[in-house]
């Protein structure tokens, strides 16, 4: 039938409606309510367009990593009273999709003759204030040099990252430089504690004097149980997702990848949704827990 509505429209410029619609055996009053829903229908196409153009531009802007959750929230931080199932089904017409996780094998071995610190996390990754928790753990990248070792620092209470290193070994001075990051930008309370794996990094007399100088605490999860440091390790796998898995020509190309991914855009732009204030970035998570003091 529709078919026929469009013949009609076609024609009426040449010959009347009310004779088009006697000899083709339909109703004037179901053609003209069908070009009416004609012109809805394509108002809703053009708004669409509109969306589905604003979507992308935020989906490239983030990496190719936000899913439905994180371009709906920010659509409404930009102002746009959108649902949640519009975003959905646009992305979807439009194949657009956020990055998904892969496992990531552990590269942290422990020290089986080190006198392991008690676990003071006890799988509970949050915090009340920034400054009092922080995770971390080792990763690398590859390279057409080697491998690029990375050490992060996670402030439990923002997901900011607030201390890392870079180097083309992953010693105990690695994790010591990272925590030294943190110390001198995380604004960390005395007593903060600072969790980490087993590795023989973390366990190394050289970490141990550190936190001390630092008036830290050490903690440690259980060996091979990559639950007691969860929330590290899920950091490494949105990086490892986000920033791309690809061998780099070199590690000062691997070194600007990271710092361009940490320190614009995972602690200034990337969302997360906040349990008690929605989306909000890592660092107006901080801002938020700042003026909540």
């Amino acid at each position: 039938m529709s078919e026929v509505y469009r013949f009609i429209a076609a024609e009426k410029a040449t010959y009347p409606v009310t004779l088009l619609c006697r000899i083709l055996g339909v109703h004037r009053s179901s053609f003209y309510a069908w070009a009416e829903g004609q012109v809805a229908r394509g108002a809703r196409l053009r708004a669409d367009d509109a969306l589905a153009h604003e979507i992308t531009v935020i989906h490239l802007a983030s990496r190719g990593a936000y899913g439905v959750p994180r371009v709906h929230a920010e659509l409404r931080r930009l102002g746009h009273a959108v649902n949640h199932k519009r975003v959905e089904r646009l992305m979807r017409e439009r194949r657009i999709a956020g990055i998904t996780r892969r496992h990531r094998r552990s590269l942290t071995r422990p020290d089986k003759q080190a006198r392991p610190a008690p676990d003071l996390i006890g799988r509970d990754f949050t915090a009340d204030r920034p400054g009092t928790r922080l995770v971390g753990d080792i990763t690398y990248l590859p390279t057409e040099q080697g491998w690029l070792y990375l050490a992060c620092w996670l402030d439990l209470a923002t997901r900011e990252v607030v201390g890392w290193s870079m180097a083309d070994h992953h010693r105990a001075d690695l994790v010591v430089d990272a925590l030294h990051m943190a110390h001198d930008r995380g604004r960390l309370e005395p007593g903060c504690i600072a969790h980490s794996d087993r590795g023989s990094e973390y366990t190394s007399a050289q970490f141990r004097t550190a936190v001390t100088e630092l008036d830290m605490k050490v903690s440690t999860g259980r060996t091979g149980s990559c639950y007691d440091n969860a929330a590290a390790e899920s950091f490494w796998a949105v990086l490892k997702a986000e920033i791309g898995t690809r061998t780099w020509p070199d590690r000062a190309t691997a070194r600007a990848a990271v710092f361009s991914y940490i320190e614009t855009f995972y602690n200034r732009r990337r969302l997360r949704k906040h349990p008690d204030w929605g989306y909000l970035t890592p660092q107006e998570t901080r801002q938020r827990h700042t003026l909540a003091a």
